[in-house]
């Protein structure tokens, strides 16, 4: 049984193309970036070509780019970073209550060491509000950290006005990007944003590599002690293929993206005309204009998530419950429950993400094993 993969959002296959740029330097420009010799130095172009190819990419300079090894290192590196480098002894941030795990947690480590931090609520469509924003600012505040796009449900937040509430304010502007970056064009300095995160593993590159844009003149320490590899900021031997693949991937993703927005779009309106056509009480979570093309996320009445899930799965068909990061296990998701949706929209939930290998006919066969299990486990629950 040939497999249908929809959820691109937790990771997306290596393009071939990424692999093939890869390949020479596992075995062939092996050498350390950071070593005087003629091997050390040909990585090192490696790494400094592929940095110019994502600041391009990205619109902004080579020097404010940072390689890490994944989003969630670049998200802590932001934060803590901050942290680390204000001279404020009472530091404060503020962010949401629907940023991704790898920032909430960060939150959470740093209140236990005296930062406060302030979660804003969204409305129900899993919007942040400007006002909210702005009132929160305290002479305090030292960083304002909100999700570009969510992960879960693909609501897209204000983040170039929210950039100039906090640049009045006089507060830095982080925004994790990892769901954006590669899907819906994006430009750092037109945004407004200070920091900006982003991974190669969600645009058919490699696992293992992100990236950090730090605004000139941004004060940052390092999470890590050692050498002083990406300008002292991210010490530790550069992972050149990764950072290659990711390269790669950019330059391949610039010359598919805005196509591949529209092609989303359509597959999107169609998926929906055809589960609201089929099947009843149906549920769309997210935002409806300001979005995602490629999340969907849907909540059935009567039936569970896992169950859903493991359905799905046994049909073939690969999607998520919400994100990916915890240990594959599926818990209720926090996003759903930050935008006050009732328990029975929360406990039904599954997000489809369409991803670059999506085709019209896979998103049909979904539908045709959605009208098989959705009413035998509406049965099966009554």
């Amino acid at each position: 049984m040939k497999r249908i993969y929809l959820d691109y959002s937790a990771t997306t296959p290596v393009d071939e193309q990424v692999v093939q740029a890869m390949e020479p330097y596992f075995r062939e420009i092996f050498g350390n970036p950071s070593s005087v010799h003629q091997e050390g130095q040909k990585a090192r172009l490696a790494v400094e070509e592929s940095r110019s190819t994502v600041a391009r990419f990205l619109g902004v300079r080579e020097g404010s780019v940072y390689f890490t090894g994944s989003g969630t290192e670049a998200n802590n590196l932001a934060l803590q970073g901050v942290i680390r480098a204000t001279q404020k002894s009472h530091p404060h941030i503020i962010t949401t209550a629907t940023e991704h795990k790898s920032v909430l947690e960060v939150c959470r480590y740093l209140e236990k060491n005296g930062v406060q931090v302030t979660y804003l609520p969204v409305d129900r469509y899993g919007q942040v509000q400007t006002d909210a924003v702005k009132a929160a600012i305290t002479p305090n505040t030292v960083l304002v950290s909100i999700i570009h796009g969510n992960n879960e449900v693909g609501t897209l937040n204000p983040i170039a006005e929210i950039a100039q509430i906090t640049r009045d304010a006089g507060v830095l502007f982080h925004t994790d990007a990892v769901q954006t970056f590669g899907k819906i064009p994006i430009h750092p300095e037109e945004l407004g944003v200070d920091l900006l995160s982003a991974s190669a593993h969600k645009i058919y590159g490699p696992k293992g590599v992100g990236l950090l844009y730090v605004r000139s003149g941004v004060a940052l320490q390092p999470l890590l002690l050692g050498g002083g590899q990406e300008r002292n900021r991210r010490p530790g031997t550069e992972n050149v293929p990764g950072i290659v693949g990711f390269a790669r991937a950019v330059e391949i993703r610039s010359g598919e993206m805005s196509r591949e927005q529209e092609r989303f779009s359509r597959m999107r309106e169609h998926f929906l005309e055809q589960i609201h056509a089929h099947i009843e009480d149906v549920v769309v979570n997210g935002h409806p204009e300001q979005h995602l093309p490629h999340i969907i996320n849907l909540s059935f009445r009567g039936c569970s998530s896992d169950s859903l899930l493991l359905n799905l799965d046994i049909a073939g068909i690969a999607v998520s419950a919400g994100s990916a990061c915890s240990s594959g296990s599926i818990q209720q998701s926090h996003v759903l429950k930050a935008m006050g949706l009732p328990e029975w929209q929360r406990q039904s939930a599954i997000r489809f993400s369409l991803g670059k290998y999506t085709r019209f006919e896979e998103l049909d066969m979904v539908l045709e094993a959605l009208r098989q299990i959705v009413p035998r486990l509406r049965a099966n629950k009554n």
